[in-house]
């Protein structure tokens, strides 16, 4: 029988797949507008060229670095054998590549290399740890998604330096395999919608995603001012942000020996919940600087470890100050500001770092906005009754 191709956006793809031949769907734990959506499609796409594909997490050391929970984020995220038609196939043995001179060695998921080929997906974004040529995209799913809690334990035993240095030469021996088909690049808005599909073949991924990387960074959401008193958000996630919270919105860093960003500019910073999609990991917690008694009693402390461990970056796995509720961390967060006037306090509030296209923020924060004054008693329903906040619309 002959190979049939692919015919994957405006101006298709010159993929050849033989029926029966058995592909990876490479998905991450990452909640991408739409993920499942997308994911369905080129399962579909793939059983209509007669393949035969399957789901692999492609995660590092998230879901507690197990088969299981790695899977149980994908189910979580909207990506299962119910909603997109093909099973999942989780597993984390590697098979160990040609690494060339790189002088480390490089793995790629078992499941993956047995199989006639595979497909990565993922959002090109700015990452939280550094930044450069490549950051969180295509490139980083070739290494550290393929790769499994293997890889990033090598990646990461490199440095941060290492890590960004060493990506793309990394990735690079990844695809030379010929194992990757095509990878598929989703770029999302600032309101973290879908704003970009780009399918690309192997040897353009390298090429293309720099410029997909800036559509990004130009379309990243910020917070409405640069000095805040109080940042409250919401929930944290792995879900949300690799970090937990995303470094580049709060302007946190917290890596041993790098400089912190010089802004956004915020003195306390409160957290007051984690998704469910995290399974206990709330790496990143050391971000925070009250979080409450609701987020900690949430926290799988072998699962967040391996986590933390595995990336090196100890400081952003360390606890905060714990509240009892939430108006009792903002409470906190407030007197660590010395504020002479508290009723003048800028403060901001978040569902989280990847949802903001609405926030709350307090009269002299919408003064500056708006220039106009506001009612002053719209900022006192921050909090419910019971101490806890009031719900965004339409939030969860």
């Amino acid at each position: 029988m002959c190979p049939r191709k692919c015919g994957v956006g405006k101006e298709g793809l010159n993929v050849s797949v033989k029926p029966g031949a058995s592909v990876a769907i490479a998905v991450g734990s990452r909640g991408l507008a739409n993920l499942t959506v997308i994911v369905r499609a080129v399962a579909d796409t793939l059983k209509g060229m007669g393949a035969k594909p399957f789901i692999i997490p492609a995660m590092g050391s998230h879901g507690g670095a197990t088969a299981a929970g790695q899977e149980a984020m994908l189910e979580n995220l909207g990506v299962s054998a119910q909603t997109i038609g093909v099973p999942i196939r989780a597993s984390m043995e590697v098979v160990t590549l040609d690494s060339g001179d790189l002088g480390h060695p490089v793995y790629m998921d078992r499941l993956a290399h047995e199989a006639d080929g595979i497909v990565i997906i993922n959002r090109i974004k700015l990452h939280t740890d550094f930044h450069g040529r490549y950051e969180s995209g295509l490139m980083k799913m070739c290494v550290l998604g393929l790769g499994k809690h293997a890889q990033a334990l090598e990646m990461h035993r490199l440095g941060l330096s290492g890590l960004r240095d060493r990506m793309a030469p990394t990735a690079l021996r990844v695809l030379r395999t010929g194992k990757v088909l095509f990878g598929l690049a989703v770029v999302e808005n600032a309101r973290e919608q879908t704003a970009l599909i780009k399918a690309l073949l192997p040897e353009a991924i390298p090429r293309e995603e720099p410029g997909l990387l800036d559509l990004a960074r130009a379309n990243l959401a910020r917070l409405p001012v640069e000095a805040i008193d109080v940042l409250m958000v919401d929930r944290m996630g792995k879900d949300i942000s690799g970090s937990g919270v995303d470094s580049n919105v709060i302007g946190r860093l917290l890596i041993r020996g790098y400089p912190e960003p010089e802004s956004p500019d915020i003195r306390s910073l409160v957290v007051t919940d984690l998704t469910e999609a995290s399974h206990g990991n709330a790496v990143g917690l050391g971000f925070a600087d009250v979080i409450t008694k609701r987020l900690a009693d949430k926290i799988d402390y072998p699962v967040m470890n391996e986590n933390v461990i595995t990336s090196t970056f100890l400081e952003r796995g360390r606890t905060p100050l714990v509240a009892r509720t939430s108006a009792k961390a903002y409470e906190i967060a407030l007197r660590a500001c010395g504020l002479a006037d508290a009723s003048r306090a800028r403060v901001v509030r978040v569902q989280d770092t990847l949802h903001m296209e609405e926030v709350y923020v307090s009269a002299s924060v919408y003064e500056e906005l708006r220039g106009i004054a506001p009612d002053p008693e719209a900022f006192e329903e921050m909090f419910q009754s019971d101490g806890e906040l009031v719900p965004f619309p339409g939030g969860s």
